[in-house]
């Protein structure tokens, strides 16, 4: 079935992420994996060519889009060449921290913080998650106390994606002990502020390019100024701007799944058993019709969602349909094609590998699968 998601000016743009893609992503993706971080230069190199901050308003330097469908041609470029870390840490700055700023940010905190955002010389992080909370925002223990002109911040983050470098971080803390739902709210703290620090760089299963950590938070003086939003409004902010992160994961799971997919269909034309090509037998062909009808429904309904989002539609509970569907999808296919490699898609030079340990994590970040359900279940039976 043809697609009908692109125009012109998007595929024009994909001509200039592929090259990109082949000068600044390509070359330096293994010594990436290697120190576990991925170089300032490719961030100021995006910024440069226009790959982030397409949602920062052109008067702060960015490109004032808010079509996802542009996005999105960055997700499979990416994707195209086994770049999840960088994926999953442009789409952290791109559909997250930029969104939170420019829907919750005063005029004042846009001029300050987006217009390096979109040249790639500030990086963005969001800290939520805490030891021993996961999923649950309301266990948060991160507390702020008011003081004169601000606000004074004590505790500790996890699972921080770009939380080495990341120069600004939008943090949700506790400001009301007893304020239930609202008692949060979303704070910026800067990398000079005085008592941050970060704590260890964590090792993972998979994206390890991708630079995880810990953020310790001592007596950290936050003035009024970078409040972000209403204080005791952080979980309504959240709820608010957590579609969109969804969305992105699910549009990175799709071009993962297609990705590997597409390979797996030449490697096994390529290679033989029994003295004939394994895309001769019954099992292989019916693994591919299986795998490549669950990708292409998956897309359909992924590409749906991002038409939703361009005309301001796309719900709490399509995201997380999207969100929970394509990543399943995205680790079944992955691990099915592994399957077919043989003993070859276990060794780390083929890609197959590779995204098997990236993709993991899709089924946990951004909520996890079961969370998901669980918002999908609950309007479910409300509903009726």
């Amino acid at each position: 079935m043809k697609r009908h998601l692109y125009d012109a000016d998007h595929e024009a743009f994909r001509t200039t992420v592929a090259a990109f893609v082949d000068r600044e992503v390509k070359p330096h993706l293994e010594r990436w994996e290697d120190q576990r971080l991925i170089d300032r230069s490719c961030w100021e190199a995006a910024g440069r060519q226009g790959i982030l901050g397409l949602s920062v308003p052109e008067e702060y330097g960015g490109a004032g889009l808010t079509d996802y469908r542009f996005r999105n041609v960055i997700q499979e470029e990416f994707a195209g060449c086994y770049a999840a870390s960088l994926a999953s840490s442009f789409s952290l700055q791109d559909d997250i921290a930029v969104p939170y700023l420019v829907e919750l940010g005063t005029d004042a905190q846009k001029e300050r913080w987006l217009p390096a955002m979109a040249a790639g010389t500030r990086i963005g992080a969001i800290a939520m998650t805490e030891p021993g909370t996961g999923s649950d925002l309301q266990g948060i223990r991160t507390a702020a106390r008011r003081v004169d002109g601000g606000w004074v911040v004590n505790g500790s983050k996890t699972f921080i994606t770009n939380g080495i470098q990341s120069d600004l971080i939008i943090t949700v803390v506790r400001t009301d002990p007893d304020g239930g739902p609202q008692g949060f709210s979303l704070m910026a703290v800067e990398r000079q502020d005085k008592g941050f620090s970060r704590g260890r760089k964590l090792s993972k299963i998979g994206l390890h390019a991708q630079d995880t950590a810990e953020l310790v938070f001592e007596d950290v003086f936050v003035p009024d100024e970078h409040v972000l939003g209403n204080i005791g409004g952080g979980f309504g902010q959240l709820k608010r701007l957590l579609p969109l992160e969804r969305l992105s994961i699910a549009a990175h799971a799709v071009a993962s799944a297609d990705v590997v997919l597409r390979d797996t269909v030449t490697y096994v034309r390529e290679r033989t058993a029994f003295g004939r090509p394994i895309a001769d037998f019954q099992n292989t062909r019916f693994e591919l019709a299986e795998m490549t009808t669950e990708v292409a429904v998956t897309r359909s309904y992924v590409d749906d969602c991002i038409r939703a989002h361009a005309a301001g539609e796309l719900t709490e509970v399509d995201a997380a349909q999207a969100k929970w569907w394509s990543t399943d999808v995205q680790n079944r296919v992955i691990d099915r094609c592994l399957q077919l490699y043989g003993g070859y898609g276990y060794m780390l030079e083929y890609p197959v590998a590779r995204a098997f340990q990236d993709a993991r994590i899709q089924k946990i970040f951004g909520g996890t699968n079961e969370i998901m359900k669980h918002i999908i279940g609950r309007s479910v039976v409300s509903s009726r």
